[in-house]
C-alpha cells in the first residue's frame, strides 16, 4: 500500500491571476472606447438633425406666410410653443447654434454649429434646402 495519497490543490496560480484580470481590463479598455466613440457620432447626427429640422421649419414659414428669400426670421417666430418648432434645438456636444435671421437662399443653412469644423457638425450637403 502506497501512502503518497498527498492530494494537490485545485486552483490558479498568482500568475494566472494576474493574466485573467490583465486580459479583463484590456477588453474593457476596448469596450470604453468604442462607446465613447459610438457617444461622439450620435452627438453629430443628432446635431445634423436639429439643423436639418430647422432648416425644414424656416420652409415651411416661408412657404405658409409667402416670405421671400432674403426676408428677416428671427428664431422666436419659428421656436416656441404652437409654431413650427416646439422646442429651441440645443447641441449635444456643447456646442452653440448660429440662426441666420434671414430666409437663407436654397442651398444654403438657416442653422450652423460651432462645432461644425473641429468634430464635424455640419451635413456634409445642403443642395435642396
Amino acid at each position: 500500500m502506497k501512502l503518497n495519497n498527498i492530494k494537490k490543490q485545485a486552483g490558479l496560480t498568482l500568475i494566472e491571476v494576474t493574466l485573467v484580470i490583465a486580459v479583463l481590463l484590456g477588453l474593457i479598455s476596448v469596450l470604453f472606447i468604442g462607446v465613447s466613440a459610438y457617444k461622439e457620432g450620435s452627438n453629430r447626427s443628432k446635431c445634423i438633425l436639429n439643423i436639418s429640422n430647422v432648416q425644414k421649419a424656416v420652409r415651411s414659414y416661408q412657404n405658409l406666410y409667402e416670405k421671400n428669400i432674403g426676408d428677416a426670421l428671427v428664431k422666436a417666430t419659428i421656436t416656441g410653443s404652437g409654431k413650427m418648432l416646439e422646442t429651441e434645438p440645443t447641441c449635444s456636444s456643447s456646442g452653440t447654434y448660429t440662426w441666420l435671421g434671414t430666409i437663407p437662399a436654397v442651398g444654403t443653412a438657416y442653422l450652423t454649429c460651432s462645432k461644425s469644423s473641429d468634430l464635424q457638425h455640419a451635413p456634409t450637403s445642403v443642395t435642396g434646402w
